[in-house]
């Protein structure tokens, strides 16, 4: 029986090793359990894709009792050699501690990234991960080693959101492996100033990678649901401004949407994908979209 992990989604849980570790175990097995499931290969696991067998396909990598079962040909894809490198690169800006309903974008993006990082541990893919703000880069390079993950959880619990994105940012290249496949995501709430932001995103791009960028916002962001007079505050700068939310609000989902189809835009034209992650989705819809863009590279 699956169990929900939505109970769990606790600030005291989601900045603990521990807690972490539960949380991406029951999102990605409960998300698994409604495909092919997972069978022992030697000390660790690992995830059997099956797809259709295609002229050419070597018959030895038939699954015989698949055959016996349904009388259709299908190829197991983890009997050829598919792992690669999986980067998580998180916003570590301020204005991703903006919160609802007690949940941060920032809690968010951990438990997003602990339960991608726990799929691709049992898929044999190395995982890394960095977390940058003006102030610190946090950096942990990929391995596939299964002790890795739980440095990997530690990690992630210790990035603190400060300050802005760096604006003349000149590590990009020494973040990932320009040379070999390699899947990149980059969890942002993509506030920036000066397109900081874009041009570091668009500079990870090569022709070996795919990169995916994963825009996280929350409800009220997105529907602009306030009432009567609100004072907002720029997490990043401490600047204060008042509102009528009544006047301000057709304009501002206008600027919005205007935001969001440049941005997509903009990165569409370096090859790289945009998703927009609202905070209240349920986190299986990305691990969906984890397995269709690793697919693209093996």
């Amino acid at each position: 029986m699956r169990q929900d992990y939505h109970q769990l989604l606790k600030p005291e849980l989601i900045k603990s090793v521990s807690g972490l570790s539960l949380i991406a175990r029951i999102i990605v097995d409960g998300y698994l359990s409604g495909l092919t499931r997972s069978r022992n290969v030697g000390t660790g696991m690992e995830f059997n894709q099956f797809r259709n067998y295609e002229p050419g396909d070597d018959l030895r990598l038939l699954d015989w009792k698949m055959l016996a079962r349904s009388g259709r040909y299908y190829i197991k894809q983890s009997e050829i050699e598919t792992n690669i490198s999986v980067n998580f690169i998180i916003d570590a800006s301020a204005s991703m501690l903006h919160t609802e309903h007690t949940f941060s974008k920032m809690d968010f993006a951990r438990v997003l990234v602990a339960s991608l990082g726990y799929l691709c541990q049992n898929q044999g893919d190395a995982i890394g991960l960095f977390g940058l703000n003006e102030d610190q880069l946090y950096d942990l390079y990929p391995r596939i080693q299964k002790q890795h993950y739980n440095r990997f959880l530690l990690e992630l619990t210790q990035i603190e959101n400060k300050g802005k994105w760096p604006e003349n940012l000149n590590t990009s290249k020494s973040l990932h492996n320009r040379n070999q496949k390699e899947l990149i995501f980059f969890i942002t709430d993509l506030y920036e100033h000066t397109e900081e932001l874009t041009n570091f995103i668009k500079r990870l791009k090569t022709p070996k990678n795919e990169v995916v960028v994963l825009h996280l916002m929350g409800e009220n962001e997105l529907t602009f649901n306030y009432k009567g007079t609100v004072t907002f505050e720029d997490l990043e700068t401490g600047a204060k401004l008042k509102i009528d939310t009544k006047t301000a609000k057709k304009q501002y989902l206008a600027s919005l949407e205007e935001m969001i189809k440049k941005a997509k835009n903009t990165l569409l034209k370096d090859d790289v994908d945009y998703h927009l992650c609202e905070l209240n989705q349920p986190i299986e819809e990305t691990l969906r979209l984890f397995l269709k863009k690793r697919n693209k590279l093996v």
